[in-house]
């Protein structure tokens, strides 16, 4: 009753709430989840950086000969592609996780999704790569945000809000 009371006088006043939930009664899967997204956030901002401003992909060790038999004749698009659905969309996906938005699970659930759909095409057009493992891990970490999507925990935190 007197923490309602208070909320009640905080908009009554203008103050404003924190955009950010209490991390005290998060499950740990959420945050989990939170720096998984963020992760690919990060990791697709940068890559589709790079591959923009040095579409020939040497700044990166990507050889063009990877793209023979592709649409593409460099890494320009490549880099577009992932820097908006596999840097900016895991982005703001991730910040929905941190500050609680109800949107966010399914968001999350859309990153991963879209990561597994990136590595198959990207293993369609330009085969499987040993090294860098980079398809290893992004492949690990598309399957980590699915399994964290899916605990109860995860979900129940995003109906309780």
């Amino acid at each position: 009753m007197e923490a309602r009371e208070s909320d009640s006088r905080r908009r009554r006043y203008g103050a404003k709430r924190s955009m950010r939930p209490d991390d005290s009664r998060r499950p740990g899967a959420v945050t989990a989840l939170t720096i998984l997204v963020g992760l690919q956030g990060l990791s697709g901002l940068s890559g589709g950086i790079g591959l923009t401003l040095d579409p020939t992909g040497q700044s990166l060790g990507l050889p063009l000969t990877w793209l023979h038999g592709s649409p593409f004749s460099d890494y320009f698009v490549p880099g577009m592609i992932l820097f908006l659905v596999l840097g900016m969309v895991p982005a703001i996906v991730a910040y929905g996780l941190w500050s609680g938005r109800p949107w966010a699970r399914v968001g999350a659930a859309f990153v991963g999704g879209t990561l597994v759909i990136w590595l198959l095409v990207e293993i369609a057009v330009i085969g499987y790569r040993a090294d860098p493992p980079l398809q290893i891990v992004y492949g690990v970490l598309a399957v980590l945000i699915l399994v964290t999507t899916a605990l109860p925990s995860v979900r129940n935190d995003v109906r309780s809000r």
